[in-house]
């Protein structure tokens, strides 16, 4: 029989839900009045978690994969005190508030992902378990067993993202991980069934998770499938909760008009009345409920003070893991890294992905929160951390991470792996393949995550694999996601202070590198680097009267090109610039002297579109580049027909200044 006070509990955060998109007059109440039952049972029975302390390192993880729901976690972050006012609750989705529309990481406390778009929750979670489960096995105490729990829907299971984060999960048998399935076969445009067949439960069984079914609305059955989940050893859980959305409503539970609308003054009047509420009063926690919570979250305040002693006492009798512990979750960065990270450049002309994937080797060395892996390409991307092992079931502390073809699934578990809080991870595929990874490239920028990305083979000098293999537009598209910094190296020193700057940066970074070899700078013009600052001057003449701005693997033609042009006379600067958001940070004092506006006479060179240019150009610049797809050839044959050779910049450069 189940506890009455917690029936009485879990109708409240029915209600409240209900009340806060009533009262917006937008939002989904239908999935947060279903799922009720199951969210409240984990957080009041099973979930730790210490409301005082939103970021207790001992804390389980809980995820709101189906984000449009977002009212349920508002309304138990307000019951469990983390800070939500009934106001807030009121100005959900308004301008200011702490309730936006879907939850978002470090806006509102106890939120741990921004989700939205439907399976990422979900397939973040994966990356937060391995996260865990790295940061355990680097500990060794069986103080760090924390959990991720997941609430998914019918939407996250059919995004073709479960797909890949899920297989990844069964693979590396993260049974940290815990997902419930709000299995309620509605979606906004009526019945699952008009577009969706799949047997989930099979399915996931086929991936190699363990799969419980209960009634949603039975707290007992919850109670006992969430005990099994977390006895559970050698596979992911999932729990499938058949539910039905909108319960409690007398008209409207099991449509589809619950699910994106709010219920209606008389509906939401009449759901009151029948589950036991005052119909007239809004935002209602009656005693009994708001003194069972009260008691919940003392008790949860104790076991977290009872775990911080423990750890307190660990750090004590471990010191080389209280130093190691301090490194993963500050996510430090040696304030010599630049210098140690040169002394690692090749000596020899290599590709930049080359020398990238030496220069990774000391990183990883010198910051042990440095993880990641590719999508099956290290041979070709050369980032396999070769002292640092494999992670897998029989070794949770290997920090390269197989990910296999799932450039998608990768993006947002490597998000999982930063908001585990103790990685700085990186991703690696083809730069054309950066299309799959926007939707968690983007969320990685909105939420301010510290990871990189190591995209290669980044121009049409990917040559004879053709134009489906070549990127065109996609380093300009990365270019305009607010808080994404792209960074583009000449050679292989630029490639040790983009390693450097990626490091210590408080966001997201991208690396665009070669796959043909480049030759380095000079001792002198290495010395003249400063890519921190976006762009710097690299060469010129006193008397310049034209710029040359080059980025990436151009720069080396462009200043063959400059040495053509001046022995007909020109006189040039040429300035490198492998970042345009680290440009743009810089005063407008700086920006002048790189580019200084009594210099009119500009021209870019990129081996991509030109889209964009004219901010450095302005618009009668010269814009060297490709506004169309590629061809099939080896690359010198494409340099020479599309004109980013030497010779073929400078005979542009010369008729434009004609």
């Amino acid at each position: 029989m189940a506890d009455t006070s917690l029936i009485k509990a879990v109708d409240t955060v029915r209600l409240l839900a209900a009340d806060g998109v009533e009262k917006a007059n937008s939002g989904h109440p239908g999935m947060p009045m279903g799922c009720a039952d199951y969210a409240l049972t984990l957080w009041t029975k099973c979930l730790r978690h210490n409301p005082a302390d939103p970021q207790w390192l001992g804390r389980d993880r809980f995820i709101l994969s189906a984000g449009h729901g977002s009212m349920l976690l508002y309304s138990l972050l307000h019951l469990f005190e983390y800070g939500l006012t009934t106001d807030d609750l009121a100005n959900f989705r308004q301008w200011g508030s702490l309730t936006p529309g879907h939850p978002e990481f470090g806006h509102t406390d106890g939120v741990e992902v921004t989700t939205g778009p439907l399976s990422s929750g979900l397939a973040t979670g994966v990356g937060m378990a391995i996260g865990l489960k790295q940061l355990a096995a680097n500990m060794d105490s069986d103080l760090f067993d924390q959990r991720v729990f997941v609430l998914s829907s019918d939407g996250c299971m059919m995004e073709g993202t479960s797909h890949e984060a899920c297989a990844l999960a069964g693979h590396q048998k993260l049974d940290n991980l815990v997902v419930y399935y709000d299995d309620n076969g509605i979606t906004i445009e009526g019945e699952t069934k008009i577009a969706f067949s799949d047997d989930v439960p099979k399915r996931f069984e086929a991936y190699g998770w363990h799969v419980l079914t209960v009634d949603a609305h039975d707290t007992d059955q919850i109670q006992d499938a969430l005990d099994q989940a977390v006895a559970v050893e050698g596979k992911p859980v999932l729990i499938v909760g058949k539910s039905t959305i909108g319960f409690g409503s007398p008209n409207l539970a099991g449509s589809e008009k619950s699910h994106g609308a709010p219920l209606g003054e008389e509906e939401l009047a009449a759901t009151k009345r029948n589950l036991g509420f005052d119909p007239d009063a809004f935002f209602q926690v009656p005693d009994e409920v708001r003194s069972m919570m009260a008691s919940r979250v003392a008790e949860l305040t104790a076991s977290a003070a009872g775990w911080n002693a423990k750890l307190d006492s660990f750090k004590g009798t471990s010191p080389d893991k209280a130093e190691l512990l301090a490194k993963l979750t500050g996510r430090i960065v040696p304030e010599n890294i630049l210098e140690e990270l040169l002394a690692a450049v090749p000596e020899k002309d290599t590709a930049t992905r080359n020398s990238s994937g030496e220069i990774m080797q000391k990183a990883a060395e010198l910051v042990p929160s440095l993880t990641g892996g590719s999508a099956d390409l290290n041979p070709s991307t050369k980032t396999h951390l070769k002292a640092e092992g494999d992670f897998s079931p029989a070794c949770r502390s290997g920090r390269n991470i197989h990910f296999g073809v799932r450039e998608l699934g990768m993006g947002w578990a490597a998000n999982g792996l930063a908001l585990a809080g103790a990685a700085i991870p990186y991703s690696s595929t083809f730069a054309v393949f950066s299309d799959y990874m926007k939707p968690a490239i983007r969320l990685a920028s909105l939420q301010k995550l510290r990871e990189v990305y190591v995209f290669t083979h980044d121009s049409i000098f990917v040559g004879e694999d053709g134009p489906t293999h070549q990127p065109i537009e996609q380093v300009a598209m990365l270019r305009t996601i607010p808080g994404m910094t792209v960074v583009r190296p000449a050679e292989s020193h630029e490639v040790a202070h983009a390693w450097a700057t990626a490091l210590r940066a408080d966001g997201p970074v991208a690396l665009f590198l070669t796959r043909q070899t480049v030759p380095n700078f000079s001792p002198e013009m290495a010395a003249r680097i400063d890519l921190a600052k976006g762009a710097y001057v690299l060469d010129e003449d006193a008397d310049f009267d034209c710029i040359l701005i080059a980025t990436g693997s151009e720069v080396g033609a462009t200043l063959e090109a400059a040495g053509l042009l001046r022995v007909e006379g020109c006189k040039l600067r040429v300035v490198s610039m492998p970042s345009w958001e680290l440009f743009e940070a810089q005063t407008d004092a700086y920006k002048e002297s790189v580019l200084p506006a009594s210099c009119a006479n500009r021209v870019s060179v990129e081996a991509a579109t030109t889209f964009g240019w004219d901010r450095y150009t302005g618009c009668a610049g010269l814009k060297i580049g490709i506004d169309h797809f590629g061809d099939s050839a080896p690359y010198s044959i494409l340099a020479e027909k599309y004109g980013i050779t030497a010779e073929g910049i400078a005979a542009r450069v010369k008729k434009h200044l004609a």
